[in-house]
């Protein structure tokens, strides 16, 4: 009897020959696949140690070329004989938990996961709890939140010892399905992304106010590789660029304090301080930042302009580093794109000791979002507008628990 990881271990009844148990095999002991093996039993999902009588035998799962298998006379690394096992519920949870720390409009987290044991794949779904009727109605920010979500659980997979295959759009028949994630083999020599896993879980919006400094060359040259890497356009805004897209994003909140649709969608995603709504999602007033007193930040005002007591006021930027971040064009393959790239930019500026914050009210009026465009920079389609700098770190805000977002298939 030999066996790969992955394959079924099936224990018939010795007088019908029928199934009397079954389970996956997680776990190898001998490199030429001979008993015993670590068997995860599907009826309940323990795994225990078993050398298999004769009314056992395997049914072998296919294996792709690139899985990585314990051929006799063969010994793999340890990273690979620890990639070979399965993952434990434990290690998914995790995984999914660094996902969903990534940034979404309103904090509205419209992402949910399935992950097939089996065949090990993460499946990334839209969830319409997230969905923003009036400010996102052809739910671009909310593929841009997804992908923000994708690219942390590249990165913490990464993190984990795998590689893994991402594809955007697996399946046309189903637009809710945005993304799978296939764990392919250990990780090999290039970590990347996992590299970027320390800013995970400190990566916060701040909505302070930044420090009146210019980020250096070296620093600004990393961020735009960073877009590059997910064949996203990054450019910092300057001159008379800079000025327009500021009074573009001063004229949206205008608008966005007046307009009912805005108004409820903000209010549904907002949370004060005697809110009896379960704090799993949001933005709560601990978070909205101080009032806006002198500065051309067109920070969003998270209270709708109603006065919130004990809310301080302060001094803003004059001339803040504003990044525009680009497709060539304008799909929901373009806004997957950028929702990785801008979580990968906001990772790799926190290791580089910035903060961050969205200017993103400008890029909900349709008539205001192609304006944002510097024409003679070659940008086609703007998606994102970051705010970075030099300041204090953003207040966590909620996120809902992991098994609200996660269904475990076998």
């Amino acid at each position: 009897m030999r066996a790969h990881v992955g394959d079924q271990l099936i224990v018939e009844s010795p007088t019908t020959g029928a199934t009397k148990r079954d389970g996956e095999i997680v776990g190898l002991h001998h490199d030429d696949g001979t008993p015993p093996y670590d068997v995860r039993w599907s009826d309940t999902e323990q795994v225990t140690l078993v050398f298999p009588g004769p009314d056992a035998h395997i049914h072998p799962i296919a294996h792709g070329p690139e899985e990585p298998r314990e051929a006799a006379g063969q010994r793999v690394s340890a990273a690979a004989r620890r990639g070979d096992r399965s993952l434990s519920e434990a290690v998914v949870m995790a995984l999914v938990q660094d996902a969903t720390a990534a940034p979404s409009m309103h904090n509205a987290q419209p992402w949910r996961f399935q992950y097939h044991r089996r065949r090990r794949v993460f499946h990334l779904r839209a969830d319409l709890r997230g969905a923003l009727p009036h400010s996102d109605p052809e739910l671009r920010a909310l593929h841009i939140g997804c992908g923000a979500a994708l690219m942390n659980l590249r990165v913490a997979v990464a993190h984990e010892g795998w590689e893994a295959d991402t594809r955007v759009l697996p399946d046309p028949r189903d637009p809710m399905l945005l993304a799978s994630v296939t764990l392919t083999r250990p990780l090999g020599d290039e970590a990347d992304p996992a590299a970027l896993y320390p800013a995970v879980r400190t990566r916060h919006t701040s909505r302070y106010p930044f420090a009146e400094t210019e980020i250096p060359g070296a620093v600004r040259a990393a961020l735009v590789d960073a877009a590059h890497r997910e064949h996203v356009a990054l450019a910092f805004a300057s001159g008379w660029h800079l000025q327009s897209v500021l009074e573009l994003a001063q004229e949206a909140e205008a608008r966005n304090l007046t307009d009912a649709g805005a108004a409820a969608d903000l209010a549904r995603f907002t949370r004060s301080a005697d809110d009896t709504r379960p704090a799993t999602e949001g933005v709560p007033e601990s978070a909205f930042g101080p009032r806006r007193r002198i500065g051309k930040v067109p920070v969003r005002d998270f209270a709708g302009g109603k006065p919130v007591p004990g809310r301080p006021a302060a001094d803003f930027e004059s001339v803040p580093n504003l990044a525009l971040l680009s497709t060539s064009q304008d799909r929901p393959v373009d806004w997957l794109r950028t929702g990785q790239a801008v979580e990968r930019v906001l990772l790799r500026a926190t290791l580089d000791g910035l903060a961050a914050s969205f200017v993103t009210q400008a890029l909900e009026w349709r008539d205001l979002r192609w304006p944002l465009r510097d024409p003679m920079s070659g940008m086609a389609y703007v998606q994102m507008v970051l705010r970075l700098g030099y300041g204090p770190p953003g207040t966590r805000t909620p996120r809902r628990p992991v098994d609200d977002v996660l269904d475990l298939e076998p």
